[in-house]
C-alpha cells in the first residue's frame, strides 16, 4: 500500500510540473506604459499587414491556404493616416459618399460598424494581439444589423455625466473622435445595405490607456485598460446636435 501511495504521489508531482511547463504565460502589464505603447504599435502593424478589405469593405484576414485573396491589398498599403493622438484611419476609396456631409465635433451620428477590442502583449518574444473580443453593444453589423445612434464613446451626453458625476474623458475616446471627423457622412436610411467606408484603429494611448473609464456594461471596473480598438464602419447619417439641451 505504501508503494502504491508513493507511485501515485510521484505521478501527481510529475503531472503538476509538466503542466506548469506547458502553460502559456498570460498577459502581464508592463510597468512602463511606453512598453505597452510599443506593443500596440507592433501589433497594429502586423494586423494591417495580415488583413485586407473585401468588396463590401469588411476587414478580412489573408488566408494561408486559399489563393483567392492573393491579389488583395493589405491594409498597410491603403494609405493609412495618423491623427495627433496616434489613432490610425484608412479611407476606402470606393466606399465614400459624394459629396457627403462633413461630420461636426458634436454631431448626432448613426453608424453601421463592427467594433473590436484587442490586447497587445509579448509571448516568448512575439508581440501581437493576444486577445480579441467584440466591443459589445457597439458592433451592430454583427449584433443587430441596424446602425447605432450616438455612441457614447464618441459623445457623452450632459445627462449621462450628471448622473455619474464623471467627466467626458471617462466615456469618450479621443482617437476615435479625431479619426471619425476625417470621414464624411452619407444621408441614407437605416434600411439601406451597408458599404463600409474604412477603418479606424485606436491604440490604447489614444483610447483609455490606464485611466479610469466606463465599464460600458461589463462586469469589470476597468475592462479596457491597455486596450486597442479597431472599428470597421460607415456613417449612415450625421446631423447637428441641439446644443440647447446637449442631449
Amino acid at each position: 500500500m505504501k508503494k502504491i501511495f508513493l507511485y501515485v504521489l510521484a505521478g501527481s508531482l510529475c503531472f503538476s510540473a509538466c503542466k506548469k511547463d506547458d502553460e502559456v504565460e498570460t498577459y502581464k502589464e508592463p510597468e512602463d506604459i511606453n512598453v505597452q505603447n510599443n506593443y500596440d504599435n507592433e501589433a497594429i502593424q502586423k494586423f494591417m499587414d495580415n488583413n485586407y478589405l473585401d468588396a463590401k469593405g469588411n476587414i478580412k484576414p489573408f488566408s494561408s491556404t486559399d489563393t483567392a485573396d492573393d491579389n488583395e491589398t493589405k491594409l498597410s498599403a491603403l494609405n493609412p493616416q495618423t491623427t495627433p493622438s496616434g489613432a490610425i484611419y484608412i479611407i476606402r476609396a470606393t466606399g465614400q459618399p459624394n459629396p457627403g456631409t462633413t461630420i461636426g465635433n458634436t454631431d448626432v451620428m448613426r453608424i453601421m460598424m463592427r467594433a473590436k477590442a484587442y490586447l497587445a502583449g509579448n509571448t516568448d518574444g512575439n508581440v501581437t494581439f493576444i486577445t480579441s473580443s467584440n466591443f459589445s453593444g457597439f458592433s451592430p453589423l454583427d449584433e443587430t444589423g441596424s446602425p447605432i445612434s450616438d455612441p457614447i464613446f464618441y459623445y457623452a451626453k450632459t445627462s449621462t455625466k450628471a448622473i455619474s458625476g464623471k467627466p467626458s474623458s471617462y466615456y469618450e475616446m479621443e482617437g476615435f473622435q479625431e479619426a471619425i471627423r476625417k470621414f464624411k457622412a452619407f444621408d441614407q436610411s437605416d434600411s439601406e445595405n451597408y458599404n463600409l467606408q474604412g477603418v479606424i484603429i485606436v491604440p490604447s494611448k489614444a483610447a483609455y490607456a490606464r485611466d479610469e473609464h466606463s465599464s460600458f456594461g461589463t462586469l469589470y471596473a476597468s475592462p479596457f485598460r491597455n486596450t486597442t480598438f479597431i472599428f470597421n464602419l460607415q456613417v449612415y447619417k450625421s446631423t447637428p446636435r441641439n446644443m440647447s439641451t446637449q442631449d
